[in-house]
């Protein structure tokens, strides 16, 4: 076996998969991520399927779901042969003849995602006895994997330390540099891990007749009692700032869209029992566009809550 290059999880899956392919053949090979119905692809040897990093395909359709879940063999060189992936959707929309796949695994034993190959014909049965090296590599790359995601969890926590001079002095939270910057980093972390994550724009609601019929104490005050109640709803790995003079983001980190709409109906709920009249808005990352596209659609999310809440209330 020629020198595998592992200095981190993208430089080993790219070692792998090119010695994989140079040993076994198969037109495309994948290192893929699973998360919530979505199958990302991270990173591809690929060779004639058209297959990039960033592509997104359906969980449920892929042969990889039928062999997580015990239906199929980890190497079939007659994938037509094996019922479960004879069925799979996925089978009708690209061609696959022959197949090789295998979980990759976070330290707690969870399912992060696959080591998989397909190829348009059939391979001969010999490469069944290629499984060991497929399952060494594999488990090589999940091995990195966890010490990369454990690193990544300190990084991520030195860089909140080291934005801390990035706050907003009267609420605590970060200030609009603060998120733009913290956020530029989960950025680059979900496009090379595949993580999903939600933003929420929350937009106070009357501060302007506070401040002109109260005083700006009492519109101070009620920026105050928001970013309490936004404080209290959030996980501790979460990132939360004040955009604006009454308008806040929320980044929820390695979050998918069950999680998302549990925070966003928390937060509604914390907000109203606390009377706190707030605008809500909602928005995932696109694996295709990213954070700032998610920001953008949650900005609007919450212009549109606050029409309808407005609508409403006359």
């Amino acid at each position: 076996m020629e020198s595998l290059s592992f200095t981190d999880f993208a430089a080993a899956s790219r070692a792998v998969l090119n010695h994989l392919h140079k040993r076994l053949g198969f037109k495309l090979w994948m290192v893929t991520r699973t998360e919530g119905d979505d199958w990302i692809v991270l990173d591809a040897e690929d060779h004639g399927y058209g297959v990039e990093p960033g592509t997104v395909f359906r969980w449920a359709d892929s042969f990889c779901s039928e062999m997580v879940k015990g239906n199929g063999p980890r190497i079939a060189p007659h994938s037509a042969a094996v019922p479960a992936y004879a069925a799979a959707p996925i089978g009708q929309q690209v061609a696959i003849k022959a197949y090789v796949g295998l979980p990759l695994v976070r330290a707690d034993g969870s399912l992060f995602g696959t080591l998989c190959a397909i190829d348009p014909a059939d391979q001969p049965d010999s490469i069944t006895d290629e499984l060991p090296l497929v399952e060494l590599l594999g488990g090589l790359l999940s091995t990195i994997l966890q010490a990369e995601l454990h690193a990544t969890d300190e990084k991520r926590r030195a860089e909140r330390l080291a934005a801390e001079a990035m706050t907003d002095a009267q609420t605590g939270l970060y200030n609009r540099r603060g998120w733009d910057t913290l956020l530029v980093q989960e950025e680059a972390r979900c496009r090379r891990y595949g993580h999903s994550a939600a933003i929420i724009v929350a937009d106070l609601d009357g501060l302007k007749l506070i401040n002109d019929t109260r005083g700006h104490a009492a519109g101070d005050a009620l920026i105050a009692k928001a970013a309490d109640v936004i404080r209290a709803c959030v996980r501790s790995n979460d990132l939360v700032a004040r955009l604006g003079g009454d308008e806040f983001g929320i980044l929820s980190v390695e979050c998918d869209r069950t999680g998302a709409k549990t925070l966003f109906r928390r937060l509604r709920a914390a907000a109203d029992a606390a009377g706190v009249a707030m605008s809500i808005g909602l928005a995932m990352r696109e694996h295709s566009t990213g954070l700032e596209q998610a920001c953008e659609k949650a900005d609007q999310a919450m212009y549109d809550n606050k029409r309808a809440r407005k609508t409403a209330s006359t």
